[in-house]
C-alpha cells in the first residue's frame, strides 16, 4: 500500500505548520524500578485538531516513553497488562537473560489481562535499541505498543543534542482509525506485509523539532513499521554514519538510506542555520517526515567539530573451518515455490495451510512454530547461518539474543566489512551468511520482522546449550 501524498497532507490544513519541540515521554522512576502499562489509548496521528486514533499505547504515549540508562546499569521494569488479551515485552536487540526476552509461549508466559511481570537485567552493550510486544505482534505492534530504548556509552560521541526518531506507518481508514477490515489480512501475510497509507515519526505526521543553531546532533532512526521498507532521505545536509542496530559501524557520510523493519542506524550532522529535511522515497510520492530546524531562541552549538576517530570493529571471526553450520532455506509466499510444507508434524499442501491454518511461508520446509528447531549449539561456538531467501520477496532477518557479522555478495561495494547487525534485509534470492557467537545460553528466535510473514510460518529457534 502506497502513501499518497493527499492522504498525507490532508490532515495538515487545519493546523498548518506548528513550530514545536517535541519531547519523548520519560518511564517514571520508583526506587529504581520504572513502570510500564500498557493499555488503550488515544493519539493524533492525523495532527488535524480533530480526529483522534484508538490505539494501544504503553503509559498511554506514542511512542512509549523512552528509556535510557547507561551502559552497565540494570534496567528494572516493572510490567503492567491493562488491555484485554495477552501481551508481552520484548527488548530489540539487547543480549537479555533468556527468561527476559518477552517472547510468549517460548521464554515466558503471556501476561495475561490484569496482572504484572518484571523484567530484571543489565545492558552493557550502549546503542540504540527499542521495545515492543511479542504476543501476536502482527497486531500489537500494529496498533502501537513500542517504544525506545538508548542505552549511553562512556564513549560516546559528543553532541549537542540527542534526537531519538521512530518512523511507522499506519493503516487508516476514512475516519483516522485502524483499519480493522483490514487486520489479519491474508493477502498482506503472503505478500510484503502490512504497509500503512499514513506515515509518522514518534507519532506525527511532519514531525518537526528545533535544535540549536551551529550544533552538532546525534540522530536515532528505529524503523518501528510492520513491514514497510522505508527509503530515507536527507536535504539540507549529510549525515556521517556512526552506528547500524546498535553496533558501531564503518564511518561513511551519507544522505540516502535504507531501513528494514526493526532496523535502526545513528547518524551524527552538523547543522548550521538552515532547515534539515528528512523525506520517505518508499512510496510512489515523496514524503516529508520530518524537520529538524536550528532556532536562535536555543543559542548556539558548544561542541567542537573536531574530526572523529574511527570506530572500533569487532573482526569476522577469520577461521571458520569448525564453525557450526545450519541451513536456512526461506520458502512460500505470492510468487512462491513452495507445495507443500510440514506443520504440526503432518505435511500438506501450501493451498491447505494457506486456506485453513492461514500459514504460508516455511523454513526448511517446515512452517514455524516455537517446536521448529533449526538446531542445537554450544555455548562459544561460532555458528554460521547457511541462509537461502528463495521467495519473491524481501525478508528482515532478526536473530534474537545476539547480533551477527555477515557475508553477502550484496555487500561487496558496501563498505560493511566487520559490521554487526541483530536485524538483516535479504533481497528476493539473495543467499548469506549470518555468523554469530554463540555466548548467551537459552531458546532463540530467528525470525522475519516483517511481522505478518512471521505469524504466517517464517520462524524457527536455535538453542544454545
Amino acid at each position: 500500500m502506497n502513501i499518497s501524498r493527499r492522504n498525507f497532507l490532508g490532515g495538515m490544513a487545519a493546523v498548518g505548520l506548528i513550530d514545536l519541540t517535541p519531547k519523548l515521554n520519560k518511564a517514571q522512576v520508583f526506587g529504581g524500578q520504572r513502570r510500564i502499562v500498557a493499555g488503550p489509548g488515544r493519539s493524533m496521528l492525523m495532527n488535524s485538531g480533530e480526529k483522534l486514533t484508538d490505539l494501544w499505547l504503553y503509559n498511554n504515549s506514542l511512542p512509549g516513553p523512552e528509556i535510557r540508562i547507561k551502559e552497565g546499569e540494570l534496567l528494572d521494569v516493572y510490567f503492567q497488562n491493562k488491555l484485554t488479551t495477552p501481551t508481552t515485552i520484548h527488548w530489540h536487540g539487547v543480549k537479555v537473560p533468556n527468561a527476559m526476552d518477552g517472547v510468549s509461549g517460548l521464554t515466558q508466559p503471556a501476561v495475561e489481562p490484569g496482572e504484572a511481570f518484571s523484567y530484571k537485567f543489565r545492558i552493557f552493550e550502549p546503542g540504540t535499541y527499542w521495545y515492543h510486544a511479542h504476543t501476536m505482534g502482527w497486531e500489537q505492534v500494529a496498533r502501537g505498543l513500542y517504544g525506545p530504548l538508548i542505552v549511553e556509552g562512556v564513549k560516546d560521541f559528543e553532541t549537542d543534542h540527542d534526537i531519538t526518531m521512530m518512523v511507522d506507518d499506519w493503516r487508516l481508514d476514512k475516519d483516522g482509525q485502524i483499519d480493522e477490515a483490514s487486520m489479519g489480512s491474508l493477502h498482506d501475510w503472503a505478500h510484503r506485509g502490512r504497509l500503512g497509507n499514513w506515515l509518522t515519526i514518534n507519532g506525527k505526521s511532519q514531525f518537526r523539532t528545533s535544535v540549536k543553531i551551529n550544533s552538532r546532533i546525534r540522530l536515532r532512526l528505529i524503523n518501528s513499521s510492520n513491514a514497510r521498507i522505508l527509503k530515507l532521505k536527507l536535504t539540507g545536509g549529510v549525515g556521517l554514519r556512526v552506528s547500524l542496530d546498535g553496533n558501531p559501524s564503518n564511518l561513511a557520510s551519507i544522505s540516502k538510506f535504507e531501513l528494514g523493519p526493526a532496523q535502526r542506524i545513528d547518524l551524527l550532522l552538523d547543522v548550521g542555520t538552515e532547515p534539515l529535511f528528512l523525506h520517505d522515497l518508499s512510496s510512489r510520492e515523496k514524503i516529508l517526515a520530518g524537520i529538524i530546524e536550528p532556532s536562535s531562541h536555543l543559542g548556539r552549538g558548544i561542541v567542537k567539530r573536531d574530526p572523529l576517530i574511527p570506530n572500533r570493529l569487532e573482526s569476522t571471526p577469520s577461521n571458520l573451518k569448525h564453525a557450526k553450520r545450519l541451513k536456512v532455506h526461506m520458502q512460500g509466499g505470492a510468487r512462491g515455490n513452495l507445495s507443500h510444507a510440514s506443520f504440526n508434524g503432518e505435511n500438506y499442501s501450501i493451498r491447505h495451510l494457506a486456506r485453513f491454518e492461514k500459514k504460508v511461508w516455511a523454513f526448511n520446509g517446515i512452517v514455524g512454530t516455537y517446536e521448529h528447531e533449526l538446531g542445537e549449539v554450544k555455548r562459544g561456538d561460532i555458528v554460521i547461518l547457511d541462509v537461502f531467501n528463495d521467495t519473491a520477496w524481501p525478508h528482515a532477518m532478526h536473530l534474537h539474543g545476539h547480533d551477527f557479522w555477515i557475508r553477502s555478495s550484496k555487500q561487496l561495494n558496501d563498505h560493511h566489512v566487520d559490521v554487526k547487525r541483530d536485524t538483516y534485509l535479504m533481497d528476493p534470492k539473495e543467499k548469506a551468511e549470518l555468523i554469530f557467537l554463540a555466548d548467551n545460553p537459552g531458546q532463540w528466535l530467528l525470525h522475519c520482522h516483517m511481522l505478518e510473514h512471521m505469524a504466517s510460518g517464517m520462524g524457527a529457534v536455535i538453542s544454545v546449550l
